[in-house]
């Protein structure tokens, strides 16, 4: 009975998260190095971290790396860590037993470690994870064994990493805001995406792709 329970709380879990809905041939505008080498990432298993400013598609870019990857036809898990308070996001990655905390469900919750097994967690704005989180993390990437909120019993997941910040990455490392050893960890790939401004001969292809999109 306990195992129909988890496998009806991961299929409720699983639904929003298994479907990606872009790829490389999405990508509009010129072949940038920033492109072939987030394709070349794509054939390996080394995390990734992207950095850019908001809107330059950071989101699209980790989909593509994980739908041409030979994790493609696993769960694709994303949360973006500004988006929760501390203890909330915790919860969320981890999981948690019931009755871990007061308001928990009383059958507990599956975390987005477990959800990503096999396939891609992908960590928007990072650099806003608390550093306390930002240890334990070090911590799963290093073991790739963790424990839910509140429980006893140990857990694998063997997932793909993929990093996303819109901060000057370098200067929250000088200023202790994040981890040095964990940027080192999850920074194999890091792709520095330019903005628009800064490819402008890529302004009318879009352009073009709006007015066929939307007309």
């Amino acid at each position: 009975q306990e195992k129909e329970k988890y496998i009806s709380q991961l299929n409720e879990r699983v639904k929003g998260f298994y479907k990606t809905r872009y790829a490389f041939e999405d990508i509009i505008g010129q072949d940038y190095p920033y492109i072939k080498l987030a394709k070349k990432a794509a054939q390996t298993d080394n995390s990734v971290f992207l950095i850019g400013e908001s809107g330059t598609g950071k989101e699209v870019v980790a989909q593509s790396i994980h739908r041409d990857s030979y994790r493609g036809g696993q769960s694709f898990v994303d949360i973006n860590c500004a988006s929760l308070p501390e203890t909330l996001l915790d919860s969320e990655l981890f999981g948690y037993v019931p009755g871990a905390f007061t308001g928990a469900s009383k059958n507990g919750k599956i975390g987005l470690f477990e959800l990503a097994n096999g396939g891609t967690l992908f960590l928007d704005e990072i650099t806003e994870m608390p550093l306390p989180l930002q240890s334990k993390l070090l911590r799963v990437l290093q073991e790739r064994r963790f424990m839910r909120v509140g429980g006893t019993r140990e857990l694998h997941s063997r997932f793909r990493l993929i990093a996303a910040t819109n901060r000057d990455l370098w200067q929250e490392v000088r200023e202790r805001r994040f981890r040095q050893d964990l940027f080192y960890r999850i920074a194999a790939f890091p792709l520095t995406m330019p903005p628009l401004r800064q490819r402008r001969q890529d302004i009318l292809p879009l352009a073009n792709a709006f007015i066929r999109h939307f007309a």
